[in-house]
């Protein structure tokens, strides 16, 4: 069985001369606060109630149980270019409403369209602009109870809310300034939100990682304290380039990562599985544990990873530049020691934990796992036919809804039926 985390961070030996640089792997075993940086003015932190706490180990690997999509979609719209409001420039959210109508955040026409369940645009809400129920540049939504969707638009970065009929209902700009888009988090079912913001340490060197910092918001949008603070990327000067402030990360190096949707907030750190689980009230509910395969970098995940990168970078539509694409693939790259267990993860519409593990360069792809509000473990996605190909952007009982692009960039948004095990 493959050395745990924990053994690989804590076992000597001779290094592979083969290997890379390799920049100190920060591996957690539960989620820890950092230090606030120097000048940083103090922020309360959020008292979490952890008393009750369940904590569910379980080893997917044993498991057989599948949940699957359908092969075809449901639903899919944006292929008509026939039909304006049937062509997306670039898609930058999408979002199920009670009825089966689907909401779409477009970004060239800074403009939310709503479609019937059958495909048929309904109406369109916002343009650009600066003035009420208008755009600046659309990046992401949800669909809260009683269908009021909330739009994220920057800079700065506020939500623009409607009702599902078009009326705008207000703005919310977040208290202090957000200038970019939060990282990660989103808006729970009472209206309060989960953002995340990244601190860069003094003199990025490889060494040093980043601070994300999880903020929660009121209705309002006004602070009311951080949720977390963990090590996120390490960035460094690009080497053997030409090019200007360009920075770079570290080569399978762990990030911190947050989700919120409806009455569930998911924070992980990507180095060990585990996701932890907070309710609304920011009570613990859970702490969520799985077995992996051991994680230790080799010189073959390396190599793989650059040939593969070579070939995403010279194919199709991409023309390699040395400047940039380059140092991606330089042996004066740092490499991290551990590949990271987790690649993703999403809380769906009801409740439910989805995991997207990492895939180790040159496996195939991986399938996400589901697990209960609980922590169980409950199945493998299955992917079959036309649901292969698609990004998955919003998880609910019985679907799938995200984004397909074909050779050509071309975007659609589909909807797949989503069966759990034991269902037809």
């Amino acid at each position: 069985m493959g050395k745990t985390a924990r053994q690989q961070r804590t076992s000597c030996g001779p290094r592979d001369p083969a290997l890379p640089p390799r920049a100190p792997v920060f591996l957690l075993a539960a989620l820890t606060v950092v230090a606030c940086e120097a000048g940083e003015p103090p922020v309360p932190m959020i008292a979490i109630d952890s008393a009750g706490v369940r904590i569910v180990t379980s080893d997917p690997a044993t498991f057989t149980a599948a949940c699957t999509l359908s092969e075809a979609p449901i639903f899919s719209v944006g292929d008509d270019e026939s039909d304006d409001m049937q062509w997306f420039s670039s898609v930058r959210g999408v979002g199920r409403l009670s009825d089966g109508s689907v909401a779409v955040a477009d970004r060239t026409s800074a403009e939310v369209r709503i479609f019937g369940p059958d495909g048929r645009h309904l109406r369109s809400m916002g343009r650009h602009g600066e003035g009420p129920g208008e755009f600046q540049d659309p990046f992401v939504l949800w669909v809260l109870p009683g269908d009021t969707i909330w739009v994220g638009d920057y800079r700065p970065y506020r939500f623009v809310v409607f009702t599902a009929e078009g009326e705008w209902v207000r703005n919310v700009m977040l208290d202090p300034i957000y200038p970019n888009p939060s990282r990660g988090g989103g808006v729970l079912d009472n209206g309060v939100s989960v953002n995340s913001i990244e601190r860069r340490p003094r003199g990025r060197d490889f060494t040093k990682p980043d601070t994300s910092v999880v903020e929660v918001h009121d209705r309002d949008g006004n602070r009311v304290g951080v949720l977390s603070r963990l090590p996120t990327r390490r960035l460094g000067p690009a080497p053997d380039t030409e090019a200007y402030n360009y920075y770079i990360g570290v080569l399978f190096d762990p990030v911190a990562r947050v989700d919120a949707r409806e009455r569930t907030i998911a924070l992980a750190h990507t180095a060990t599985p585990e996701v932890r689980l907070l309710d609304e009230a920011f009570n613990l509910r859970s702490i969520v544990r799985w077995r992996v395969p051991d994680q230790e970098v080799t010189p073959d995940d390396v190599r793989i990873w650059r040939e593969e990168f070579v070939r995403r970078r010279s194919t199709g539509a991409n023309i390699w530049d040395d400047d940039y694409d380059g140092p991606m693939i330089s042996p004066a790259r740092p490499v991290a020691d551990v590949m990271p267990a987790i690649s993703n993860l999403q809380v769906s519409r009801d409740g439910r934990l989805w995991v997207w593990p990492y895939r180790r360069p040159g496996a195939g792809p991986t399938r996400a796992m589901a697990f209960s509000r609980d922590g169980e473990f409950l199945c493998h996605l299955e992917r079959p036919g036309e649901a292969a190909g698609f990004s998955v952007w919003e998880l609910g009982a019985d679907y799938a809804l995200g984004v397909s692009a074909s050779d050509l960039g071309i975007e659609t948004v589909v909807m797949h039926e989503l069966r759990l095990p034991g269902e037809g």
